[in-house]
Formats: structure tokens, sequence, C-alpha cells
């Protein structure tokens, strides 16, 4: 018969598989048959955790504190749940005895950074980052914070090479290229194959690159997911562009797109910033577009669906990404926040949000004065590209950040994007307006958790002709 360790051990093995709910019941199951176990209370906890029950999974480690005082992971795993319930102080209060019981318990160091900073307290984080440094000096992920916060707070200088790290942490996939990265090197006359390495917004925000290499001069060939392939055509110096899974030509260089966003700024001093430069255009029309053809079929589409051209505004809304995102808790927001949009009789509401999220259009009770698009949108054309055609019938958007934001901006579509307290690192810290795209507006959340007020600031952007 397995010992309660070996049982756990499995339950470990399968949760480590992503298969969590089959380790939920097995680590219930032990539970079960010893009530009184620690450990397996923790391993519970970390399955709820992951199934982002945080207050289920706080219970689960008070409860193993409640049998076993001196445990650390217990304390730094309850400091981590009570970070993602908003509980700062608490939280603190929980690392801080952790490393009390083991001062070089580095996933500490890493928690209590990311606690501060999410806070709003980014200084304080980046201390704890740099006292995890010297525990860990070659820490990948306590590099890639460092990288990221700097970034945020725009020292590029120090914040593209902390950021490399992140291809030592496993996750990201280049392409099977031999080709040499490129690192900023004269590219005039050679070819270059660019990538993705993370999400949809990343992918449309920095999809840019291949424009501003060709016009330094170079062959430019994309590879990316099928689906993505038929809104990518518009952009202005792709030569070739390709699926993922095919045969790739001969190349000079490779890079992903955000490698090579860093090899431009080593190589410049700049970043490749405003839309209007990349497409070599002297208006702020984008670097993404659609086909006349797709736009006008939407235009008559939403007025045949009684979203037609009368004295209200037409505005799309999304407010949710992926829940699977590490940060999506502290930038996705419940649409009942949108109820004072709703309630506007100058704004005809439509939803960009498909997927999850959207199960809250029937939550709401203001659920029927927000228009829909079919459910089949986006699904015979590629990715986005019903989705583009309409914006470029709306007035506005009004988005959380979410790949609808990256889409907005690369359209050159009038956006408001509203950002948590702490943004992602290419929003900056500071500023109503971003450099990246010239036709959006940034509305900035002031208190953790608040939404209120960001909402009525992205009302409020409604009512000027800016963008």
């Amino acid at each position: 018969m397995p010992t309660v360790a070996e049982v756990l051990s499995q339950g470990w093995k399968v949760h480590q598989a992503g298969k969590i709910d089959d380790a939920l019941r097995l680590y219930q199951h032990v539970i079960k048959q010893a009530p009184r176990n620690p450990e397996a209370h923790v391993y519970l906890g970390i399955a709820l955790f992951d199934q982002r029950r945080y207050s289920d999974s706080i219970m689960a480690y008070r409860t193993a504190l409640a049998l076993k005082d001196e445990f650390p992971i217990a304390w730094n795993n309850l400091g981590n749940s009570l970070r993602m319930t908003g509980d700062v102080q608490e939280s603190d209060a929980c690392f801080d005895k952790a490393l009390s019981q083991d001062p070089e318990y580095l996933s500490v160091y890493k928690n209590r950074g990311t606690l501060w900073i999410w806070s709003g307290e980014i200084e304080r984080g980046l201390r704890w980052y740099e006292k995890g440094l010297q525990i860990a000096p070659d820490d990948p992920e306590l590099h890639r914070n460092l990288g990221v916060i700097y970034l945020l707070l725009g020292d590029f200088d120090r914040g593209w090479p902390e950021y490399r790290w992140r291809w030592k942490m496993g996750g990201l996939r280049r392409t099977g290229s031999r080709a040499p990265l490129w690192k900023g090197e004269p590219i005039s006359g050679r070819s270059i194959l660019l990538y993705p390495e993370q999400g949809r917004g990343d992918e449309m925000h920095f999809i840019r690159m291949a424009s501003v290499l060709a016009a330094e001069g170079a062959r430019v060939v994309v590879q990316t997911d099928p689906q993505m392939i038929p809104l990518f055509t518009s952009v202005r110096g792709v030569q070739t562009l390709l699926p993922v899974g095919s045969q790739l030509p001969p190349v000079d260089f490779q890079a992903s797109f955000i490698d090579a966003v860093d090899s431009w700024y080593q190589a410049t001093g700049s970043l490749p910033y405003a839309a209007k430069k990349f497409a070599e255009r002297d208006d702020l029309s984008g670097y993404l577009n659609v086909s006349d053809p797709l736009v006008s079929y939407w235009d008559r589409w939403m007025e045949k669906n009684a979203m037609g051209k009368d004295h209200r505004k037409r505005i799309g809304i999304a407010w949710q990404g992926n829940p699977k995102h590490h940060a999506d808790v502290y930038r996705s927001i419940p649409l009942e926040t949108f109820r004072p949009l709703a309630e506007d009789k100058n704004l005809n509401l439509i939803s960009l949000q498909f997927g999850f999220g959207s199960e809250q259009l029937d939550q709401v009770d203001f659920g029927d004065a927000i228009d829909r698009l079919p459910d089949d949108t986006d699904t015979s054309g590629g990715a986005f590209t019903d989705t583009a055609a309409v914006m470029k019938n709306l007035d506005h958007v009004i988005t959380t950040d979410t790949s609808v934001a990256h889409l907005a901006g690369a359209l050159g579509v009038p956006a408001t994007v509203m950002l948590g307290r702490v943004p992602d690192w290419r929003w900056l810290r500071d500023g109503d307006r971003t450099e990246w795209y010239p036709n959006m507006r940034l509305v900035r959340q002031r208190e953790m958790g608040h939404w209120n007020d960001v909402v009525g600031q992205a009302h409020q952007s409604l009512m000027s002709d800016e963008p």
C-alpha cells in the first residue's frame, strides 16, 4: 500500500503534467485519509491557486500552518495567495515569516518583489529582486523581472540586457532556422527571418519591425501562425509570409519580433515607435489594414442589425484578456464596470469580446444594451480580420490591455486603453499618450482593484474629438 508521501508525489507528477483537476482529487483523497498531514494541505493549496481559487487556497495553507508552524513553503504560498486577493500587508507579513524560517528561500524574494511592484511601490519591489540576486546571481526569472521593470521605467539601457534572460527560463521557442540572431548589424542587402515569441497582442504590436527593417533595405521573411497571415498581408515590407511549421528559406539573420526591437535599440539608441513612420504614411492610419470590401460588408451588416449611423457614436468595447496570462487579474475588469457607458444614450456599444469574458454579457442587467457580433466572427477569413473591419466602422474603441488594444492601435482606429495600477512595460509608468500608437489615449488606474474611476476617465475621453 503506498504511503501518504508516495501518493502526494504521484499527485504532483499529475499536477505538473497540467491535469490540475485530477491532482486536486488525489490531494483531497489524501486529506480524507490523513487530515492532519500538513504537506497534503499545501499541495491542495497549490492546486487551488493554479485554478485561481485564491480564497480557497488561503484556507488550505492556513490549515497546513495550524498543523505545522515551522513551514516556510506554506508561509510563502500563503503570502502569494494573499497577494492575489489584495491583502498586501498580511501578504508581506507572511513573506517575512517565511524568510525568518529560511533566509535563503529564493521564491520568497521573487514573490515579495512582485507583491510590492504590483502594489505600485516599484522601487521597493526592485530592492527585493536585487536581494534575490545576491542569493542566486544567475537566476533568469529575477533578471527577466528586473528587465521588465527597468523597461517600464523607461531605463532601456539596463532593461533590454536584463530582459534577454527570458530566453533562459524555458517556455519560449525559436524557429528551426540555423541563422545567427540579428544583433543590430547593418541589414541593407541582407535577409532576416522574424517570428513571434509571445501572445497575439505582442505579435500585432511588433510586426511593425518588418516594415522598419525593410525600409533599411532588408529582405524580410515572417513566419507566424497560419491564422494571422491574412491580417499580416497588409504589412508593408514583408517579402514572404510563412505559416509555422513550413520549410524555411535560407536567411542571413533571425530574430523574434521583440528581439528585433531590442537589437534596433542597441543599434540606434531609440525605439521604433510611431506607426506612421513604419508605414511611410503622413497620417495616423496605422500599419495594419483589411480590404475595403470587407469593411463595407461590416458597415452594411451593422446598419442592418440596428447598429446604424444615427446620432450615437459607435463604440467598441472589450474588458477581458486571457485569464491564463500571469497578470490578467490586474488588467481585466468586470463588464459591470462599463455601466455608465451602457447608460449613455449618445453611445452605441458594440462588444468586441469573444471567448473569455463574453459570458458576462448575459450576467449584467444592461447586456441587452450592448450589441453583439455573430458567433462566427473571425472564423473564416483569419484571426482578427472581421474584428479589424468592424473597428474601421467605429468611432472609438475602449478596451483593457488586451490584443484588442493592439489591433486598434495598429489599424489607426481612435482608442482608449484602460491600464492597471502597474501596466505592461510598453505603456511606461506615466502619461496619457504612447508613442507606439499615435491614435491612442491611455487612462491609468490610481488604486489597485478600483476601476470605476478608470472607466469614468475613458467615458470622458469620448467627449473629445481628439483620438
